[in-house]
């Protein structure tokens, strides 16, 4: 059988990148990511371009800006919301892939709206409904290519067995993409596997800082749940006995891939959708664990990992900044789709295949970063980050070098202000470049509402 360049993309909810050995975490016990980040090329500065669910993967699927496509929140179920299609207008990775020969399978969380009717670009299509609970375990409606199904269970378990389902109905001639949308981590953070659990009775959870309270917001959502205040160590134990069921999961495809002998054609990719506080800053939760919404390293930062045997300069750590934008255009590049399959649509990511690879880079690559969520806006450095709220006209400057629990906002300092000028003018010229004016999350009235929170006029 001549080589292909299948990919899977293990596409995690709430997963912060804190919260693996591979970046560092000295408790957790996640011996299959260990092998794929030691084995493999870990990107060390991973961001989400928003930091919440739904705009993180569209973000992901269409490799543009939530200022590009229009998905600026997550979108609620059992409110109408979730029966609109948000990507339709949009080119997605799957439906690329697929135009080039790509067998496509969808396992797990889609969020993107209309879960139960398959997407385009998708060959086979297992999808978590829409109106869904979100607890670990339980009955939950699934849609199989259209039919809807209900089938009880641990999610993780269940959403794994579709995702091996398709690696061995697929047509072997055919090269496939796989992504698999898992959502262990997510909370109520409680029924986790009890032999996992309890693997953690005696954690420290040292490197969690003991931050006491967010000084710039009042606590939201997830962040005002009383069982995570209460009970933080019960959530804390569940939380982290979620990623080593997550590293299980990520275990038993490996294994099919090797059962398979597909394992040496196969990219694989771990990451999540945004990152996740369990207690860093005061906050439980995600860039909207607070009000105004934040954008703390935790809730920025995420796990991105590539293993692919014999193909990848392996045992690499890349510094460069990089996220979902970025992913998007590198695995067009890695499966021959190109680039910038559509240049028009002003596509603000970037291959770094080469840095996969080891291979010079044709261009040097971006010394900053940039995120937003509704009407707040982010450009982060190497050393600086600034965060406007456009609607309250809140600025935030942060040195992450002499303060990096972000608790001193400088903004009003004199001595930064030619600084503040700077890296405004650097935001406003790069969302003025690529953001669609319709779409834009600062336009009059805010971004069309996907739920009855409303974050960006707070």
């Amino acid at each position: 059988m001549p080589s292909r360049k299948n990919i899977v993309v293990i596409f995690n909810d709430d997963h912060g990148q804190w919260a693996l050995p591979a970046y560092g975490n000295s408790e957790l016990r996640t011996p299959t990511l260990d092998h794929l980040a030691r084995t493999g090329v870990v990107m060390e500065n991973a961001f989400t371009p928003t930091p919440v669910c739904s705009p993180a993967r569209a973000c992901f699927q269409t490799g543009r800006l939530a200022s590009q496509h229009g998905l600026h929140d997550y979108i609620a179920s059992g409110q109408g919301f979730e029966q609109r299609r948000w990507l339709d207008a949009e080119l997605t990775l799957p439906e690329l892939l697929q135009d080039a020969g790509y067998q496509v399978g969808m396992s797990g969380k889609w969020h993107l709206g209309n879960d139960l009717e398959p997407h385009p670009g998708f060959d086979r299509w297992f999808a978590l409904s829409g109106d869904y609970p979100i607890e670990a375990r339980g009955a939950y409606r699934y849609s199989r290519d259209g039919d809807v199904v209900e089938l009880e269970g641990y999610k993780s378990q269940v959403i794994t067995d579709a995702a091996i389902d398709f690696l061995r109905g697929r047509d072997a001639e055919r090269p496939f993409f796989l992504f698999v949308g898992h959502t262990a981590t997510h909370s109520p953070w409680a029924d986790h596997p009890q032999r996992l659990v309890d693997q953690y009775r005696d954690c420290h959870f040292g490197d969690i800082p003991p931050d006491t309270a967010y000084p710039f917001g009042h606590q939201n959502l997830e962040s005002r749940d009383l069982i995570s205040r209460t009970e933080s160590r019960e959530a804390l134990m569940q939380y982290y006995a979620a990623v080593s069921s997550l590293d299980e999961a990520v275990g038993r495809l490996i294994d099919e891939l090797e059962a398979l002998a597909v394992r040496d054609d196969t990219l694989i990719v771990y990451t999540s959708d945004h990152g996740l506080c369990c207690g860093h800053h005061g906050i439980w939760g995600k860039g909207n664990g607070t009000m105004p919404l934040n954008m703390v390293e935790e809730s920025i930062r995420i796990p991105m990992i590539f293993n692919h045997p014999t193909k990848l300069f392996s045992g690499q750590r890349r510094i460069e900044f990089v996220d979902h934008l970025d992913l998007f255009q590198t695995l067009a590049a890695f499966s021959g789709v190109g680039a910038d399959p559509e240049p028009q649509k002003g596509y603000a990511g970037r291959s770094f295949l080469p840095m996969l690879t080891n291979d010079p880079l044709e261009e040097s690559w971006r010394t900053t970063q940039f995120c937003e969520y509704g009407s707040a806006r982010m450009i982060r450095t190497t050393r600086y980050k600034l965060l406007r709220h456009h609607h309250s006209g809140q600025t935030l400057l942060f040195d992450l070098k002499e303060d990096p629990r972000e608790t001193l906002n400088l903004a009003q300092e004199m001595e930064f202000a030619g600084l503040v000028q700077r890296l405004t003018e650097q935001l406003d010229a790069h969302f003025r470049h690529y953001e669609v004016p319709a779409n834009s999350g600062i336009r009059d009235g805010g971004p069309e509402p996907t739920n009855q929170t409303a974050p960006w006029v707070v």
